[in-house]
């Protein structure tokens, strides 16, 4: 996607052994388990995941193609996930016709953009009549913090403001979950606090000495243990958090939508783009 800030976690995750850490997050896990259960009822003919990065939240399924801004995102993905088709597409123009997919996923990629509505109208344009769509996103703007900033986000979204905007390119909302609650807004300060600190803190190492330390398999099954283990030991506890909490003080959303008015000159103007 389109991305003008900077997104510091990527630095810890550029090394392929520290990559599939990411993938245990308890956050991602909790996103991951809603969207997968959204689609648990329906019967997607081809799935349109857009902003998938290196951890797409739909995996259950050949029937589906994953699209990125990074080309190392997607090879990786490829390399790694080995399910459905990959594309490197800019989501505010991708390059499929209109009218192809039953379903899109959006999952944490609209708070990325510059123009998140040219992305919505692509989303939208690419969805078949009556097609559904599952996005996730960060909820309330008074919680906008130093964590929003660090992984580069240009806002978070009301549900009001959400749903105008979906509205306009004929996306109406059919249900509305809670993901994540305070809790977890609170855990994502408090470790982008100690991250930024450790790497100020922390003595610049040689490519030859990072090279040596990640190739140490010992030390990489240890931290990859520990990690897993204390995110799938933490990710009920943020659940039951966004279980109890009120939807007003919910940090992450997730809508389902189902495309019924789709603009006509939506899709006159872009009819020729191919799959």
């Amino acid at each position: 996607m389109k991305k003008s800030v900077a997104n510091h976690f990527e630095d810890f995750f550029k090394e392929n052994n520290y990559i599939l850490l990411k993938n245990y997050l308890y956050n991602y896990l909790l996103r991951k388990t809603a969207v997968e259960n959204n689609l648990k009822h329906d019967k997607p003919e081809l799935i349109l995941e857009v902003g998938s990065g290196i951890s797409p939240v739909m995996t259950k399924t050949h029937h589906i193609i994953y699209t990125d801004l990074s080309f190392t995102a997607i090879q990786f993905l490829r390399y790694t996930h080995r399910k459905g088709l990959y594309v490197v597409a800019d989501g505010t123009k991708l390059p499929f016709k209109a009218d192809v997919f039953s379903h899109t996923i959006c999952s944490e990629v609209l708070e990325h953009i510059p123009d998140d509505m040219a992305a919505i109208q692509e989303l939208a344009r690419v969805m078949k009549p009556v097609g559904r769509l599952i996005i996730t996103f960060p909820h309330r703007k008074f919680y906008f913090a130093i964590d929003d900033r660090f992984v580069g986000h240009y806002r978070r979204y009301e549900i009001l403001e959400m749903e105008n905007k979906l509205k306009e390119y004929g996306l109406k909302p059919i249900s509305i979950k809670k993901i994540l609650g305070p809790l977890e807004k609170a855990t994502m300060c408090v470790v982008v606090i100690c991250f930024s600190m450790i790497q100020k803190l922390r003595p610049q190492e040689s490519k030859t000495e990072k090279t040596e330390k990640i190739q140490n398999n010992k030390f990489m099954k240890l931290i990859s243990f520990l990690f897993k283990w204390a995110n799938l030991f933490y990710m009920w506890f943020v659940w039951l958090d966004a279980i109890i909490m009120p939807r007003n003080f919910s940090t992450v959303l997730l809508m389902k939508c189902t495309l019924q008015d789709k603009p006509k000159q939506q899709v006159i103007n872009k009819r020729n783009i191919p799959l």
